[in-house]
């Protein structure tokens, strides 16, 4: 037999009246930061990166960007680099 929870109006495990959402605060079941078990591709070249990030460390150091953030950092124009 199971007892209804009579005394609601301290309990913790209720949604009534302000109470904890489930699903909603937890910062590991959200979808915009869930963990990709393929990892992450960088944008110029396509190759997987080994730390979480938006260019390889190659295709940063080309261009100028931060490879993490993808800001620019560097004005590459006047810069006599190789393209291989």
């Amino acid at each position: 037999v199971i007892c209804p929870d009579v005394w609601k109006s301290g309990s913790r495990n209720n949604t009534e009246s302000g109470g904890r959402v489930p699903g909603k605060t937890n910062p590991l079941l959200q979808k915009k930061e869930r963990y990709s078990p393929y990892g992450q591709k960088c944008k110029v070249c396509k190759s997987l990166l080994h730390q979480g990030g938006i260019y390889c460390q190659p295709c940063a150091y080309k261009k100028g960007f931060c490879s993490m953030c993808g800001v620019k950092i560097l004005d590459t124009t006047y810069y006599k680099q190789s393209t291989t």
